[in-house]
């Protein structure tokens, strides 16, 4: 601990010397520093300095025998070091320690014995010292042997501790207004808001990408931080009001609308050494905030960013695509996009476009496609075939950015058909079964959505895809077994054929476990699956027996003959 809290004090120290706000940088990225600072100053001041003292008091208190006295001022130190000076903290102590007793299934054993005689010394010492418990816990201290002293122990008592789940995980600060993304993970709302605004696609915890940019208000978590300001004595934070927030700190100035429209004529020109130029700073521009993407889309640049799609420029093309890209993420954005013709532009991209213009095109296909009208227009549009070429042959992240993009589209039934007839089926096969193994997750989701259509369920089959969704039933994480049972669920329902190479290659077992520690979907996944093939099962019994009579039957008829 003590050389995390160097190297820590040594981070921040080299950091604080860099004179950032001096260097021509982004003010997303100056941002970003500074809570890189403000970060390692907490992580500093959460530190506590070792307390030799303490160990040593706590160690002889805890050691010495029933029978012995214990020294007043050892009593008085831990409790003050300990913050255990009043009603409130000794009951919150007794509970805590109650709580690890019922947790050790009723059996305290003597380690829990020694605890609890520790604890009734203090609470004994603090009573007889300080006859007027019952006031405020947080008005009072020991009684000390000076007034001095008294000032220097009130002075010194510390603020509770935030638990960690009611920070945000960006700001490291209490939440306010608790919100959740599609990955599960929590944030503050205006931090989180912050960080889609920039054009980050991803979960800043995780790191996956969200499937929506739907923010779900945490309220189990926000009463939660108020009971524990409440039990703290902190006043419970109060939440943003739910008026349309105050953009003042991103409005643009005069000086940048001017700049937008500079940019707007030169995206316009003829000359194609303006027009990479233009559209490389708009991509900029709409990547750093919201107000940006609202006053260059008012501007009127998105048809002049459509237009240059078909650029033979592969530069100015992968800026332009990129610039839509960061446009589309505020909603408004999307319909504009859509209306001035951009889905044609972006699949030509997606075709024959150079594989980063490749990969933001699958990109902007996931964020227009988010709603749901778009996703009709867009599987009509022909984009699904590039997209799977995509995830066949990109980078990780090309791949990642199809699937997304796929998985997304197929939400629409009428898109699964298309997706399966434009090859997919052989490509997740393969993405499963390759080394390393990074695109299961986006995979198995696919197959997932896929599997009740028709076509998809043929085609899964026709892949002998049985030994390797029951493996990962078995033996993978329980976001994929859980993928996997659901894909298993449509292959099995009424194909007597798939069943019974399931029950061959041992699923029951594995779909039991499933049952009891899986996922909520994924229980119930498993529990479908076992009552089919429990049902198989003793059919296949009933048919053997009746198979063995009517034996049985004849060669009796046959002797009597």
């Amino acid at each position: 601990m003590h050389k995390f809290h160097e190297v820590t004090a040594r981070l921040e120290q080299a950091l604080s010397r860099i004179s950032h706000e001096n260097l021509d940088i982004l003010e997303e990225v100056k941002e970003q520093v500074e809570l890189v600072l403000a970060q390692f100053r907490r992580a500093k001041g959460r530190v506590d300095v070792p307390d030799v003292e303490l160990y040593e008091d706590l160690l002889s208190l805890y050691n010495k025998s029933n029978d012995a006295a214990a020294d007043p001022e050892v009593l008085r130190r831990l409790a003050e070091k300990l913050q255990l000076v009043g009603i409130a903290e000794l009951m919150q102590e007794s509970l805590a320690l109650h709580e690890m007793v019922s947790a050790s299934g009723g059996d305290p054993g003597a380690i829990f014995e020694k605890m609890s005689n520790l604890l009734k010394e203090i609470k004994d010492f603090v009573q007889t010292e300080n006859p007027n418990l019952d006031a405020p816990a947080r008005e009072k201290n020991l009684p000390p042997s000076s007034s001095c002293a008294q000032t220097t122990t009130v002075a010194n008592h510390k603020a509770p501790v935030i638990p960690d789940d009611f920070r945000c995980p960006i700001s490291l600060e209490l939440m306010k207004d608790p919100v959740i993304v599609s990955t599960g993970q929590t944030y503050e709302r205006s931090c989180i808001e912050k960080w889609l605004e920039q054009g980050h696609r991803t979960c800043p915890k995780t790191q996956q990408t969200l499937s929506n940019p739907a923010l779900t208000p945490n309220y189990v978590l926000r009463s939660l931080i108020a009971q524990w300001c409440e039990a703290n004595g902190i006043e419970p934070p109060k939440r943003p009001s739910s008026s349309q927030p105050s953009k003042t700190k991103f409005a643009c100035s005069p000086a940048e609308l001017t700049k937008i429209q500079i940019l707007l004529c030169k995206l316009s020109s003829s000359n194609p050494e303006d027009q990479r130029m233009a559209a490389g700073e708009i991509r900029l521009l709409a990547k750093r905030n919201a107000d940006n993407r609202v006053a260059i889309a008012e501007a009127g640049a998105i048809p002049l960013l459509v237009k240059i799609l078909s650029t033979p420029d592969s530069r100015t093309q992968e800026h332009a695509v990129t610039a839509l890209l960061n446009l589309s993420i505020c909603e408004d954005n999307k319909g504009s996009i859509i209306s001035s013709g951009a889905v044609p532009g972006i699949v030509q991209v997606l075709k024959k476009g150079s594989m980063e213009a490749r990969e933001n095109a699958a990109a902007t296909v996931f964020s227009l496609s988010v709603v749901d009208e778009n996703k009709v227009a867009i599987g009509a549009s022909g984009a699904i075939p590039p997209l799977v070429t995509l995830l066949s042959e990109g980078t990780q992240r090309g791949k990642k950015d199809a699937a997304t993009a796929l998985f997304n589209l197929c939400i629409y039934q009428g898109n699964k058909g298309k997706t399966v007839r434009a090859g997919v089926i052989p490509t997740l096969m393969r993405l499963l079964t390759e080394p390393g193994g990074g695109m299961v997750d986006e995979a198995l989701a696919i197959l997932a959505i896929l599997a009740s259509h028709p076509e998809a369920k043929s085609a899964i089959g026709a892949a002998k895809a049985m030994p390797v969704l029951v493996d990962f039933i078995g033996n993978g994480l329980p976001r994929n077994r859980e993928n996997a049972a659901a894909v298993l669920v449509h292959l099995c329902a009424g194909d007597q054929q798939h069943l019974a190479e399931a029950e061959e290659l041992g699923v029951m077992s594995h779909l039991v476990d499933l049952a009891q520690n899986g996922t909520d979907r994924g229980k119930r996944k498993a529990a479908q699956l076992l009552q089919r093939l429990s049902r198989f099962v003793e059919q296949q019994k009933r048919s053997q027996s009746q198979a063995e009579a009517q034996a049985e039957q004849s060669l009796s008829q046959s002797h009597a003959q």
